[in-house]
């Protein structure tokens, strides 16, 4: 996911004329730190006068990286590059810079690491002033490692009837291919406490549906003496009915102890039916060449008694083609099991070696082989059609999002599966019943029924688009009708219409509001704000 952000600012000490432009890149994990971003320096004292028409209008880029896959490292270090030539004050983010610090393409500019994101102000503020900065300590409470960014700080939903939370940050595991261990470091869990309340206080802002993300859901409090299944047991309490839950990616090893547990919490009609459980490869062989810790029976186990005590359940898994050492007979293994289990939903991906990783000392298949390997099961995947048999079904669909071509709404129904219906107003936010009509190999279409009862999950009104959320009554209360000055400022950024006629009022913001912000958000001496906008 890539988000940009172009626009004017004036610091109020300095009188700096400056723009600023943003680049996210990665999962939603990065997505949500990039939201933290924004917010951070949208409310710490940065306010637009006026917007770059585009990235070289802008004088400070911020870049936010990913480092999963190669290609996303490519972008980040050839926009590193064109930054430079076009001498843009810059500062990184995300996992590529704190996993390698001393990259020489790194040299001179400055660092935020990926516990540090509260204080991006800092960063960028001695950044526009000419120095270089790098903050890329661990947080550490009574020696004990934490998490990420702390869950109550103020921020942006990109969505607001979607709210992304974070469960715990790092991995137990070790994977040989994998450069975000390097980054995020081992298990660091949230208190189940802490979880709760920022679920509540989302549904408190209209949200009607919760992600839960991280390296690795199933391994969830581990660190801390608890569990996956019995924070979302305390989860469900919360979610007001017809809001739905969403879970992320969790590994074989972690779900099998819970088996029994999890599939009565996807079967709760406040949670999606839905699991993304990567498998990697269907080869032992490999799985061990990759330390993966689980074998190909162990992957079956639990697909195999989540479709049966969970009817109906979509299973999404990932595949790698190419790992060092994979034979055609390991690669077939994994294309018998793709045609066994016809996954709806298959993230394929050609190994890319990367650098510092175990693998890449490993002996590499060569690069027509995987490119090969790729094509060959990205044909068996898009083989089958997974929807067809739903045709003439009669669902009942949550309505949250615009699909990208902007000609429907994007809902999902209990099983998680995309169903596209009327771009109709009266149905963002709501449940409604649908008949299905259409189906494709990733969605369906359907038609609301005209006299089926549509109603609101969201117990109140959503945010404004752009409103900050996670700020408390006391402080909402104090600061009174600029928070809504503050609000449309926001919106405006992301349109790209905030023009110098602001600057007066934010001003009269920060000199009311100054004394009045809670500890965790430092008041600094620059105006700074981001235009987000998501290209996929």
């Amino acid at each position: 996911m890539w988000q940009s952000a172009s626009l004017k600012i004036t610091a109020l000490e300095t009188l700096l004329d400056t723009s600023a432009l943003s680049y996210t890149v990665g999962v939603s994990w990065n997505r949500l730190e990039g939201n933290g971003f924004f917010c951070f320096v949208l409310f710490n004292g940065f306010v637009p006068n006026g917007r770059a028409e585009n990235a070289s209008d802008a004088d400070l880029w911020l870049l936010n990286s990913c480092t999963v896959k190669n290609p996303a490292e490519d972008h980040f270090r050839n926009s590193i590059k064109k930054a430079q030539e076009e001498n843009k004050k810059v500062v990184l983010a995300g996992c590529v810079p704190q996993a390698q610090p001393r990259q020489d393409y790194f040299k001179g500019l400055s660092i935020i690491g990926v516990q540090q994101i509260d204080r991006v102000v800092e960063v960028v503020e001695e950044t526009i002033k000419g120095h270089s900065v790098r903050l890329l300590g661990q947080k550490k409470d009574n020696g004990k490692r934490l998490g990420g960014a702390r869950l109550d700080l103020p921020k942006i939903r990109k969505n607001p009837l979607i709210e992304i939370i974070s469960i715990n940050t790092g991995c137990l595991n070790a994977c040989t291919y994998c450069k975000t261990k390097h980054a995020r470091g081992n298990l660091a869990s949230y208190p189940t406490d802490e979880l709760v309340d920022r679920a509540k206080q989302s549904f408190q802002e209209g949200v009607c549906e919760i992600w839960l993300t991280s390296e690795d859901t199933g391994a969830y409090g581990r660190d801390i003496g608890t569990n996956l299944p019995t924070l979302l047991w305390k989860l469900v309490e919360v979610i007001p009915e017809g809001a739905m839950l969403r879970l992320g990616m969790t590994n074989p090893p972690y779900i099998l102890e819970h088996l029994e547990e999890m599939a009565k919490i996807l079967n709760h009609p406040r949670v999606y039916a839905f699991l993304h459980i990567p498998v990697q490869s269907a080869s032992d062989t490999v799985l061990m060449e990759m330390k993966r810790e689980y074998c190909v029976a162990d992957f079956k186990r639990v697909v195999d008694f989540l479709k049966e005590k969970v009817p109906g359940i979509t299973i999404a898994t990932d595949i790698i083609c190419g790992f060092p050492g994979e034979t055609d007979q390991d690669f077939q293994e994994t294309v018998k099991l793709v045609e066994e289990y016809k996954f709806p939903s298959l993230f394929i991906n050609q190994f890319y070696p990367r650098p510092g990783t175990p693998a890449a000392k490993m002996e590499q298949v060569p690069a027509q082989v995987k490119k090969q390997r790729t094509k060959d099961l990205s044909r068996v995947f898009h083989s089958y059609n997974p929807y067809d048999h739903k045709i003439g079904e009669r669902q009942q669909v949550l309505v949250t999002e615009e699909s990208f071509d902007s000609k429907f709404y994007v809902a999902h129904n209990r099983f998680y599966e995309q169903v596209l219906v009327p771009k109709n107003p009266s149905l963002m936010g709501k449940m409604v019943k649908v008949d299905i009509y259409e189906s494709g190999k990733h969605f369906m279409k359907g038609q609301p029924v005209s006299d089926a009862k549509v109603y609101m999950p969201s117990i109140s009104k959503p945010l404004a688009k752009g409103e900050v959320s996670g700020l408390t009554e006391e402080f909402r209360n104090r600061c009174g009708n600029h928070l809504s000055s503050l609000s449309h400022t926001s919106a405006a950024i992301e349109r790209g219409l905030v023009s110098s006629r602001t600057v007066p009022q934010m001003q009269r913001l920060q000199e009311d509001c100054a004394l009045k912000i809670s500890v965790g958000l430092a008041l600094l001496a620059l105006l700074f704000a981001f235009f987000v906008k998501v290209f996929n």
